[in-house]
C-alpha cells in the first residue's frame, strides 16, 4: 500500500517520487514505469473520437487514484484520489488516513483546520469541504435526513454541518480555490531537468509555403549554487530551411537522439522515383522530444530540408514519445482554438491527389492498433491526419534559401 504525503495545490508523492501539478504527461508515465514493481494495473483513459473534449487520465486502478491531464497541453490538471481504503494519507508528516486512521471528518477537521462550511451536492448526495488547492467529498449514507441550512446569528448567512462521523468518498488536489474552474499550471522548476520546452512554435511562411520555424523555448536557470537563478527564462530561436547542423545546434542545443533513415518510404509518390541516384549516405533527423519538433538534414550538404512537428495526440503510433508541439500557421482565421482536417481544409483548399496511407509498426511486433493514418499534401506541407479527423503530425518541407537571404538575428528575453 502506497504511503503519500498530500501537500494542497501542489503534489502527491513520497520521497523517492511525486506527482507534482504541471507535471508534463510523460514524466508521470516515466513515474510509474520506474515504479512498475510497486504501482500496477494502471489505465489510460481518453476520448478516441474528441480527444481535446475530455481530460487525459491515467488512472491507477490498484491504488484508487486518477491523474488527470489537461487536453490541450497535457500538464496534470488535478489529483483525485477515489478510493482512500487503498493508500495512506498524511499530512505535514502526520497521518489522517491509514489502515488504523479513519477519514471522518473529525479527523480532517484535526489534520488541516477550519475552513468554510460543506456545500451539499444533491445530485451526488455528498458533502464538499473546501480548501485552497484541496477538497474532500464526504459520504452520507448514514444520514438519512435532507440537509439542512442553518441561519448564522452573526451575518444572517447560512452554514452547513456536516454530520459526525462522516466519512472521506473522494479527495482532490488542484490549483486554486475553485475545482471546477481549476486549470493546469504552468510546470514547476523541478520538472524541467536540465531540458528545454517549447511554449510556442510558430510556422514562418510566405505566398509560397513555409520558411521555417520561431520557437519561443523555457528552459529552468541553472548555475553553480543550488538557488542560482532558480526561475524559469524565456528564449526565442529561429530556424530556417537551409540551415546548417552548426545553425541548429547553436539555436537549440544537442538533441536528445539522432536518428539516420534506413529507406525512405515516401520516395515511390515522386514524379520518377526509377531516376533517383542513391545516395550513399543516409539523411538524418535530430530529434528533440521535448519540442516535440524533428529536424531533417541532407545527407550531403548538412543543411535542413524538413521539420515534423507533432500534436501527440492519444490513439498515434507515436504517442508520448514527443511532447505535444503547440504549433500555429498563420492564416486568417480565429485565434486560440485547435482545428480538425475538415476545417484546416476549408481554410487551406483541398488536397488535388488522393491521400497516401501510412501504416506503422515495429519490427518486433507488426500489429499496430491504433490502425493507418493519411498523409495529404498542401502548400508544402504534408498532414499526417488520424481516423477521428484530428492531425498526428505536420511536415514541412521546401527549397533551402539562397545565400542571398541573410539570417534574422535570433532575441531572447527573460522573466
Amino acid at each position: 500500500m502506497l504511503d503519500l504525503e498530500v501537500v494542497p495545490e501542489r503534489s502527491l508523492g513520497n520521497e523517492q517520487w511525486e506527482f507534482a501539478l504541471g507535471m508534463p504527461f510523460s514524466q508521470a508515465i516515466s513515474i510509474l514505469q520506474k515504479h512498475c514493481r510497486i504501482i500496477k494495473n494502471v489505465q489510460v483513459l481518453y476520448s478516441e473520437q474528441t480527444p481535446l473534449s475530455h481530460d487525459l487520465i491515467l488512472n491507477l486502478t490498484q491504488d484508487g487514484i486518477k491523474l488527470l491531464f489537461d487536453a490541450t497541453n497535457q500538464r496534470l490538471k488535478v489529483i483525485e484520489v477515489y478510493d482512500l481504503s487503498k493508500v495512506k494519507l498524511k499530512y505535514c508528516g502526520v497521518h489522517f488516513n491509514s489502515q488504523t486512521i479513519a477519514p471522518t471528518i473529525e479527523q480532517i477537521d484535526q489534520s488541516f483546520g477550519a475552513t468554510h462550511p460543506g456545500v451539499y451536492n444533491a445530485a451526488e448526495q455528498l458533502f464538499h469541504l473546501n480548501f485552497r488547492g484541496l477538497s474532500f467529498s464526504f459520504q452520507l449514507d448514514s444520514w438519512n435526513e435532507a440537509p439542512k441550512y442553518e441561519p448564522n446569528f452573526a451575518m444572517g448567512l447560512a452554514s452547513l454541518q456536516i454530520p459526525h462521523g462522516a466519512m472521506v468518498k473522494r479527495m482532490h488536489i488542484y490549483t486554486g480555490n475553485n475545482l471546477q474552474e481549476t486549470r493546469a499550471p504552468a510546470m514547476p522548476l523541478a520538472c524541467f531537468l536540465g531540458n528545454i520546452y517549447a511554449e510556442c512554435v510558430d510556422v514562418l511562411r510566405d505566398r509560397a509555403g513555409p520558411l521555417g520555424l520561431r520557437l519561443r523555448l523555457l528552459t529552468a536557470g541553472c548555475g553553480l549554487g543550488v538557488m542560482t537563478d532558480s526561475k524559469v527564462k524565456s528564449l526565442e530561436r529561429s530556424i530556417y530551411f537551409g540551415d546548417s547542423c552548426q545553425d541548429v545546434l547553436g539555436a537549440l542545443g544537442s538533441p536528445h537522439k539522432v536518428f539516420y533513415k534506413s529507406e525512405d518510404k515516401m520516395k515511390i509518390h515522386s514524379p520518377s522515383p526509377h531516376k533517383q541516384v542513391p545516395s550513399k549516405c543516409n539523411d538524418y533527423f535530430f530529434n528533440y522530444f521535448t519540442l516535440g519538433v524533428d529536424i531533417l538534414f541532407d545527407s550531403t550538404t548538412h543543411l535542413v530540408k524538413k521539420f515534423v512537428l507533432h500534436t501527440n495526440y492519444p490513439g498515434h503510433y507515436n504517442f508520448n514519445i514527443y511532447h505535444r508541439c503547440d504549433f500555429k500557421i498563420p492564416l486568417v482565421i480565429k485565434k486560440g482554438k485547435s482545428y480538425s482536417w475538415d476545417q484546416i481544409q476549408e481554410l487551406l483548399g483541398h488536397p488535388m491527389e488522393k491521400p497516401v496511407v501510412l501504416h506503422r509498426s515495429s519490427s518486433a511486433n507488426n500489429t499496430n492498433p491504433f490502425g493507418s493514418t493519411f498523409c495529404f499534401g498542401l502548400q508544402r506541407m504534408i498532414f499526417e491526419v488520424m481516423q477521428n479527423n484530428h492531425i498526428a503530425s505536420v511536415t514541412l518541407y521546401g527549397a533551402p534559401r539562397t545565400t542571398s537571404h541573410a539570417r534574422p538575428e535570433s532575441s531572447s528575453s527573460s522573466h
